[in-house]
This record gives structure tokens, sequence and C-alpha cells, in this order.
């Protein structure tokens, strides 16, 4: 837009002047706020040139450009012009707008007239106004280039699909390549395991009465992890569990296995009564359960307790039967695997993992023992075990052709039910764990093997001394013949040392131990009692010229009684052999019975032979003066040998002495062999094996009904003329 000329003010009169330094100073002097367009045409500055004042338009211009590059691209096109018509007084008030672009405004000089005034009504000539030079705009730097947006998006699609392959190659790994591993350690934290016990098989008598049994109970057990306050807990079982408090604290406690993880179960308590076990869990005590159990209970307390034996409380069999065949009874446990929540949320989670395996009961145990026969051969044993103050006893009653085993007792004894109170001594089965030196109940196997092999018959006699000297040793009799000539069924019944150590002279030391292995000796039965003793046979390479002498009656031999008891039923079985044994069937858990392996048998002595030998053994129950009158049973014919020994503990002789009596009856058909052995530290067993052997055979005959003899026994000539 061109720049406006100043038109020259008018004075009184009307006619046109040009601008004064008078009028421009009444111009300044004027107050502020008055402006417009008379106050811009009555401004001159003062003492600038043009050149000046274009000059220093130039350079105003360039300061505002450079102040505000886009200030000459305002949308007002007056506003310079209005700007510096107002005298800058808007700068000058500290306003903060920034400044518009300032245009020059170039003036118009008037011509300067001549002295003289021109005349009136003629306007003088102005000179055509010249544009201030300008220096042109520095133009404003150019922004930097963006880089293609197109490129841009193409990376930036691309970098995003890279980020989703490769988020979803690893959830396609997580869960299909390393989801069991993952899924299975989270499982184990969730997991937990009960066990379900197998029932325990039951142990019975011949016929079909319970020795020993389980019945239902409960076991208490703690979770540590979720146990409170253990101190309270266990003052609060102490009393319904019988248990002191602080054992039971002491299993409460936390403690870490070896694995690192920390124990979640602990047993407290086991085969309890399932009343007390609802008390318990009505006390609602955390981290305190109950689970099923079951209890061993032994009916007849101390009946047969040392053949049974006993369980732990986690019912496995420790001693007697219940350890010989407890892998048989116990049966397999089986389990409870499940999921649970964590924390105070331990509870079965529905639909959760969970896997049952079903317990397998044990097979149950029928023994050959007769429960009635059993008891009263213990009490027996007891009674004249108690009347001479003796230590240990053992009573075996044996059937004649099967080998089974009616009756085993031992004294002392102990309550099978409750086993803690009892010493170990009183926990032994005498019968198969006593080791003695069976004394003149051996002479029998003598006399049998020096019959079946022909050194002797039935009628001979041979003079007996009164002493024999073998080696550095006299061997003497209580019954002394003076020489006499005795016969076979004498020297039985009198127990001659000298006419049986006459007859094994004969028989030679290699035929004597043939036979006494023959007889069972030196090697254990099997009847399968655990921890059952051998035995001893003296080797021939260390017999000693006093062997000779002691080895024939029964010294310098080590046996048991139940081996002596197979060697007498051995002639009871018309010279068979056949093997002790305790269980007569295998009961299995689906109710089949099974038949263990049959026992082992072998030929000993010719039936005739051991017919004879019988007979001969009469003679000590019914030859007056006998060792074995005390033995006999009225109205059955009996044949036995009585025997004096020792006991030995680790091959060595214990004080006192070993009293036996071995017998057989009926004897013209044996059905029953009984032996009693009596260890009496102050003597007087002679007085107790021969009698109770008469009172459980009598008790054995009659409660079987068997029938009395119906012939009575042979006369006997002990002194032939």
């Amino acid at each position: 837009m061109p720049p406006r000329s100043e038109e020259p003010r008018r004075d009184a009169t009307g006619s046109r002047r040009g601008p004064s330094r008078g009028d421009g100073a009444a111009d300044r002097s004027a107050e502020p706020g008055v402006g417009g367009i008379s106050g811009a045409r009555a401004y001159t500055p003062r003492g600038r040139t043009l050149g000046e004042q274009r000059l220093g338009d130039a350079r105003a211009t360039r300061g505002e450009q450079r102040r505000t590059p886009r200030a000459g691209r305002s949308g007002d096109p007056f506003r310079p012009a209005l700007q510096v018509l107002d005298g800058g007084r808007a700068a000058r008030a500290g306003r903060r707008e920034p400044p518009p672009r300032r245009t020059s405004v170039v003036r118009t000089v008037p011509e300067r007239a001549p002295r003289d005034e021109p005349p009136r009504g003629r306007p003088a000539r102005t000179a055509p106004a010249r544009p201030a030079a300008r220096r042109p705009a520095r133009k404003p730097p150019k922004p930097p280039r963006l880089a293609d947006p197109g490129r841009r998006l193409r990376l930036g699609t691309a970098l995003a699909l890279t980020l989703f392959a490769v988020i979803g190659i690893r959830l396609v790994v997580l869960q299909a390549v390393e989801s069991p591993a993952y899924a299975d350690a989270g499982l184990a934290d969730r997991l937990r395991t009960v066990v379900l016990p197998a029932p325990r098989g039951a142990i019975y008598d011949r016929d079909g009465a319970a020795l020993a049994h389980s019945v239902e109970a409960r076991y208490v057990y703690a979770d540590p992890t979720l146990v409170k306050d253990p101190g309270v807990t266990a003052r609060a079982l102490s009393p319904l569990l019988g248990i002191p408090a602080s054992q039971l604290a002491e299993k409460m406690q936390r403690r870490t296995l070896p694995g690192g993880i920390e124990s979640q179960f602990e047993y407290l308590a086991r085969g309890v009564d399932v009343d007390r076990a609802r008390q318990i869990m009505a006390l609602k005590l955390p981290g305190i359960n109950v689970n099923r159990d079951e209890r061993r209970e032994v009916p007849g307390d101390d009946l047969a307790a040392n053949l049974i034996g006993f369980t732990s409380p986690d019912m496995t069999g420790l001693e007697g039967l219940e350890a010989r065949y407890d892998e048989l009874l116990a049966g397999k446990d089986g389990k409870r695997v499940y999921e649970v929540g964590l924390g105070d949320l331990a509870a079965p989670i529905p639909g959760g993992y969970s896997e049952t395996t079903r317990a397998k009961p044990g097979s149950s145990l029928q023994l050959t023992i007769d429960r009635d026969l059993q008891y009263q051969v213990q009490v027996l044993l007891a009674e004249r075990m108690g009347q001479v103050k003796g230590s240990t006893g053992a009573a075996i009653v044996l059937e004649v052709g099967t080998g089974e085993v009616l009756a085993q007792a031992s004294y002392p004894t102990y309550n099978a039910a409750d086993p803690l109170d009892s010493q170990p001594t009183e926990r032994e089965d005498v019968a198969t764990g006593f080791v003695v030196d069976p004394g003149s109940v051996h002479k029998a196997i003598t006399f049998g093997a020096a019959l079946q092999e022909g050194v002797i018959t039935p009628d001979t006699t041979l003079p007996i001394a009164n002493g024999i000297k073998m080696g550095d040793t006299w061997f003497a009799d209580t019954h002394p013949a003076g020489g006499k000539r005795m016969s076979l069924p004498g020297m039985m019944a009198y127990s001659s040392n000298v006419g049986t150590i006459t007859i094994a002279d004969q028989l030679g030391q290699e035929r004597l131990i043939d036979y006494q292995k023959r007889f069972g000796l030196g090697e254990p039965t099997g009847v399968g009692m655990p921890g059952e003793a051998s035995g001893r046979l003296l080797p021939a390479d260390e017999w000693s010229g006093s062997s000779y002498g002691s080895v024939p009656i029964g010294h310098s031999v080590d046996a048991t009684p139940l081996q002596m008891a197979a060697a007498y039923a051995t002639v009871a079985n018309d010279g068979t052999y056949v093997q002790p044994r305790l269980v007569k069937e295998i009961i299995g858990p689906d109710g089949k019975r099974t038949k263990p392996d049959p026992p082992q048998t072998r030929k000993v002595l010719s039936p005739d032979i051991a017919a004879e030998l019988r007979t001969i053994l009469e003679a000590v129950t019914t030859v007056d003066g006998a060792t074995g009158l005390a033995a006999a049973v009225p109205g059955y014919r009996v044949a036995g040998k009585t025997g004096t020994g020792w006991r030995l503990v680790d091959g060595r002789k214990q004080p006192g002495e070993v009293a036996s009596f071995i017998g057989m009856a009926p004897a013209e058909k044996p059905r029953y062999v009984i032996a009693v052995f009596a260890h009496t530290p102050g003597g007087g067993g002679g007085d107790i094996a021969a009698p109770a052997f008469r009172d459980m055979m009598q008790f054995a005959l009659r409660h079987y009904r068997v029938p009395p003899s119906a012939a009575a026994a042979p006369k006997f000539q002990v002194f032939p003329r």
C-alpha cells in the first residue's frame, strides 16, 4: 500500500501550511492518549534528516524481523502504520504483546516556497513519494527433512509383526512343550498323599479261632505347617492320647526333609479307638487330623504269645510268627493322592487331580496250634515251674505222622497285647531258641541206631559194671548193676550210662554221628520260627577220648527241645522223620486256602525197629524203680525217657541243670509226642518234667478222645537170669 503523504496544516484563515517546529512542540506537549490522525499529522521528528529517518526505520524493521520472524505476516495491513502513528505509546507503556512489524512512512516534504508566499488558493507542489530502501529479509531456516513416512510405516509394521511372532512362538512352546514341566512343578506343591493301610491278615488256630487279628482304628497325625501353637495343641491332645505333651510338641515342630521340602505329615499316635478319634476331631485343632488305621489285638493276651509275637504301631511284625511271615500278613498299602488348595484353603480341590490306589489286604495264617490245648499246656508248665522257681521251661506237643505242632509253650511268657512292659528273655520262644545239653533223652537215638545197624537186638543183654573210663573220664551209673547182666529195657529204665556207652562203642563214631543227623540234630527244623537255633553236633575230628563216653549219653551235643521232640516223633511214626510245622494253611484275601509246601520226610528206622524201640522205652514208665514212673498216664501205655543235662549259652555251661522228659502215647500206636524241658538253677528239675508230661498227655488224649490202651504194657525183666 503506497504511503500516505502528510497533508499540510491549515491556519486560522483556512490556508494550508507546512509543518513547523512549533507545531511539533505543541504536539509533544499534548496529553497522552490524544492520538489519531490529527496527532500523526502534527508529528514531525526534529533533528532528523530524511536519510536518518529512513535509516532508523530500516534498522527498526530488521530488528522486528529478528525478534518476530512471522510478524510481517499479520493479517492487519494497517497495524504497523497505526503503531507508528500512536507514537509507540503501547511499547512505552510496557505492553508484552510482540511489536508489530513497522512500516516505513515516507513523509512528503513540501517544496520550499519562495520567501514570498504563493498566491492563495494555489496548492503547492509536492514531490512524489519514494519508497524507502528495504533490505531484503533473511529467509527463515528450512525445517529438517523428515524420513519417508511410507518407509517408516513399513519398518514399524515389520517390527510389530516380528514381536507378535516371537510372543506367539513362545506361547506355543509354553503351552505345548514346557507346559507339562511347569504343570508338574506346580502340582507337586498342591499334592497331598494319604496312606491307605492294608488290613493285616489274622492268625488263627487250627479250628479258626483268632489268636491275633486287626480291628479298625484311627491314627492321629499333624501337619506342622498348619499347627499354630504346638504347645497348646500338645496339651489339648495329651490326655486323649496318653502321651506326654512334650513328646507331642516335639513331633509338631516344623522340620525340613532331606529334599528341602518342609514336612507336612507326622504321626502322633497309631491304633487310636474310633470314639477317641471323634473326640479329638471335635476339638478342631488346626493342623491335627485323623485317618483310618488298624490296631492289632491278641484275644488270649499271653496265649501262644511266644509263638505269635507282636507288631509295631505301624503294623510291622517284630517278633515271632508276626515277624517271620510279615510280608505275607502285611499285604500292600494303598494310597490316595489328591490336589489341595494352599494356605488356609488346604482342602481337596473339586475336579482337581485325584488318584486312589486301593490297598491289597494281607493273607491270613491258620496254624496247627490248638487253642485249648495250648492254654492247658501253658498253665501246667507255669504251675510246675513256679513250684521250684525254675528260670526257663518249654513244652511241645506234636501230632505223630503229620509233624503238626499242636502246642508250643514257653516259660516265662508275656502279654502279646501289651509287649512294651516285657523283657526280651520273656519273649523268647524257648522251644526253638533254648539250646541244651539234652542228656539221657539222647540215649534213645543211640539205641535206635544200634538196633537198626544190627549191633544189638531186643533180647541183647550186657554185663554192666558200676563205671567205665573213656579217655581220662570215668562215667558211672546212678543205679549200679554191680557187673550183672542187664537187658536193654533195664538199661533204659535205669538210664544206664555204662550200658549205653558200651553199645555206642560197638556202633562206632561215624555211624552214631550219621544217625544223629538222620534224626534231625545239628540243623534247624525249619518249623517257621525266626531265630531258630540249629544246635551243634561234635565233628568226628574234634572228638577226644572222653567224647566216646559223653556223646552217646547226650553230652557234648547241642540241641533244642523241638529237635529232640522231632527225634522221638520219628520213633513214634514207625521210623520216619517228619519235619515239624506250625502253619497249616494260608488264607488269601479272597478266602482261597493254600497249603504250604509239604514237610520234609526221610526214613531213619524201619517200622519193626521203631516198634521194638518203643517197647524198650515203655520200661521207663513201668519198671519198678525206673526214672520215669511219674510220667505214667492211667489207662494208656506210655513210652518215653527222662534226661538231665545242662543249659548252654554261647557254648558255655550255665549253673543248674535241665531236666527233661519226652514221651509218646498210646505206646502201641502213638498219636502224640510231648516234650518237657525245665532249667532249674537250684536243681529239682526232675520233679517238674515227668509230672508235667503226665498231666499234659492226659489232657491231650482226653481232648482228642483217644481211647485207652486195650492191652497192658509188657512185663520187663531187668536182670535176666
